[in-house]
């Protein structure tokens, strides 16, 4: 039996060559009505796709890859989803590895997406990333990659949230309900957004009267319950500040949880302000104050980014920051001074 070639697709189809390869690898400027009838023409005369021998002429897997720490993390998720809906749209398949914050299985999975010759890698770096692993491994390929909220080098390129400007967002609008103390609770230690954010909150809050102590801040895990922990050993401690402020949105569920375990009303009793505003975060009670950092727009920036870097691999590095903004809501406003 003779076999079925993508030139007679295009000839059942009544299109072009060129559209009905358009159409296998989904090409978002093809109409949905020539899809379906390529696909249709593809159905009916038994054609199979060779995906191997196309990328092996094209020199192209039409791969991404993308590696973050937490898929439970909503905020991690929102950019998940953004990123394979970039990469679905410019025709690419995304391969998603999750690194659980170990650099050890990072650098695993990054060895693993370069043999599977993806052709870009988006990175959410475990903490403690190192720049001579990363490239050992991204050099032998010439892979790009680009980091994602989190950075550990500038030689790559990054796209991530101005936290320092968030940081300071939040101290201001802290600083405005006449707080006299603030502390930070939750993030991993070494990373670089908390490292950001607790130089936004020092600058914001320098001259404000209010006292921001950042070695009194507790590092956690970035979830609930690293929140819960965190926030019970600054209480622990006999500190009872005005004002708490979660690295995340993720966190501050712990920290509302442990605040009303001990009989503590988030809102009225202390302050609670955070990051990231996920969808969660107006859903509260009460409803929490929160700078919004778009993961969306995060993703579509890096899509964007890495899609240029493998068109032209000679670009210089890129730093993008998307710029953050306050969202305040009653874990906030209806909080006063105590007398």
């Amino acid at each position: 039996m003779k076999k079925v070639t993508l030139n007679d697709v295009s000839r059942a189809a009544g299109v072009s060559r060129s559209t009905a390869s358009l159409v296998l690898r989904g090409n978002p400027r093809i109409p949905e009505a020539t899809s379906d009838r390529v696909r249709l023409a593809m159905a009916e005369l038994g054609y199979v796709y060779n995906r191997q021998a196309a990328n092996m002429r094209r020199s192209e897997s039409m791969t991404l890859g993308l590696i973050v720490t937490d898929i439970r993390n909503p905020y991690f998720a929102g950019l998940t989803m953004t990123i394979e809906e970039a990469a679905h749209d410019a025709g690419y398949t995304l391969f998603v590895g999750y690194s659980r914050d170990d650099v050890e299985r990072q650098y695993l999975q990054l060895e693993t997406m370069v043999q599977q010759q993806v052709d870009g890698i988006f990175l959410l770096p475990a903490t403690g990333s190192e720049l001579a692993p990363v490239c050992g491994i991204i050099d032998r390929s010439s892979v790009p990659v680009v980091q994602l909220a989190r950075y550990f080098s500038e030689e790559l390129d990054y796209v991530g949230p101005d936290n320092v400007a968030a940081g300071q967002q939040l101290a201001q609008h802290v600083s405005s309900l006449g707080a006299s103390t603030a502390v930070l609770v939750g993030g991993p230690e070494h990373s670089s957004a908390r490292t950001e954010r607790i130089k936004g909150l020092e600058t914001g809050f320098t001259g404000s009267g209010v006292a921001f102590d950042a070695s009194l801040s507790a590092a956690t895990t970035n979830n609930a319950a690293g929140g819960s922990e965190g926030v019970a050993r600054v209480l622990d401690q006999g500190i009872w500040p005005d004002c708490i402020v979660a690295y995340s949105d993720a966190v501050a569920l712990g920290i509302y949880a442990e605040l009303r375990r001990r009989n503590l009303d988030p809102g009225r009793d202390v302050s609670v302000a955070s990051f990231d505003d996920i969808t969660m975060a107006e859903l509260l009670l009460p409803p929490l104050t929160s700078v919004s950092t778009y993961p969306e727009l995060i993703g579509r920036r890096a899509a964007e980014l890495l899609l240029n870097r493998i068109r032209d691999p000679a670009l210089q590095p890129q730093r993008s920051l998307i710029e953050p903004a306050l969202k305040v809501r009653a874990s906030t406003a209806q909080w006063r001074p105590r007398t």
